[in-house]
């Protein structure tokens, strides 16, 4: 068994109004788990840094380009049998403008704004659940600045 850190997945949330809203994408027939929810992923490039493919396909996949940018501390992971390979994916959070327009790939065939819960059953990666139950408890619903400067990635 092998064990990778090719991967990245990114959270996007923007404010609307007094409420806080993450982004997710459904992924398109033809692709890898067509139908599934889910937030930004993908592989990082060859030379290429963890959280610059983090903004790289945050952009791809969205035409998003964050105000605000963290490396969150925790570790996705995931197992592929056919590969017998351990993923390990480090977390991001990106923090969007509410007048930015999302522009999805053709990875794929749609995208809502919904609340942390609603995200969280969209979802059905557990690994993925607890990236948006990181977001809600250390930004959404209990933002400290001080806490924060440690892992914002000035852009």
């Amino acid at each position: 068994m092998e064990l990778r850190g090719q991967y990245i997945e990114c959270h996007i949330i923007r404010r609307n109004g007094e409420t806080w809203e993450f982004l997710l994408l459904r992924r398109a027939e033809g692709e890898i788990y067509p139908g599934i929810w889910q937030m930004v992923t993908g592989g990082i490039e060859a030379g290429e840094v963890a959280f610059k493919a983090a903004l790289r396909e945050m952009k791809e996949e969205t035409g998003l380009v964050p105000e605000k940018f963290y490396t969150l501390p925790l570790i996705s992971s995931f197992y592929t049998p056919h590969l017998d390979t351990i993923n390990f994916l480090p977390v991001f959070l990106a923090i969007a403008g509410s007048e930015q327009s999302v522009r999805i790939s053709g990875e794929h065939s749609e995208f809502v704004w919904v609340s942390g819960e609603k995200a969280k059953e969209l979802m059905i990666w557990e690994g993925q659940k607890k990236g948006v139950d990181y977001i809600l408890n250390n930004f959404v619903n209990n933002f400290r600045e001080e806490a924060t400067l440690n892992l914002e990635i000035v852009l």
